[in-house]
């Protein structure tokens, strides 16, 4: 296979061009926003409540106490914040655990900064348990850090200008 990435963002004059890659975990590197909506729909259904649609676009993509919110609200459920992304997150786990796919071209990316020897570190701000279980499903080996960055590891929330 050939590179359709141009050599000059890998090297220039000997030295590597590109020093490391983060790749965000959720959305852009993995395909896990439906995995979040399924959740979600399921366990609103162990609640006795049905899930408009319309409230996908609203919602996946979303910081969990956002579209949590958003969804108790508009359904009327009678559970906390607290109790319902207990939940949401247990679904959420038991779905990546049987693995997540890749985003189109996410293989070919990874394989390309292999090849070159481009360190690579995952970053995310989901829970430190479903990063784990990502991991599991692509490799740990690919990914220069054993430690990702996380929410709860970032001296702010991510992303934060410098």
């Amino acid at each position: 296979m050939t590179s359709t990435v141009p050599a000059s963002l890998f090297r220039t004059n000997g030295s590597s061009a590109l020093q490391a890659v983060f790749l965000d975990m959720d959305g852009t590197l993995v395909d896990t926003e439906g995995f979040w909506w399924d959740a979600e729909v399921e366990v609103f259904a162990d609640l006795g409540h049905r899930l408009d649609e319309a409230w996908r676009d609203i919602v996946v993509g979303g910081p969990m106490t956002r579209s949590a919110g958003y969804l108790i609200e508009s359904t009327g459920a009678d559970i906390t914040l607290e109790e319902l992304t207990v939940l949401l997150n247990e679904k959420f786990e038991q779905r990546i655990s049987r693995g997540v796919p890749l985003m189109p071209g996410a293989e070919r990316l990874l394989a390309e900064l292999a090849r070159h020897s481009i360190p690579t570190a995952l970053v995310s701000a989901s829970h430190r348990r479903i990063i784990d279980k990502v991991l599991a499903s692509l490799g740990r080996d690919r990914f220069a850090s054993p430690s990702p960055a996380t929410r709860s590891s970032a001296p702010s929330r991510t992303p934060s200008p410098i």
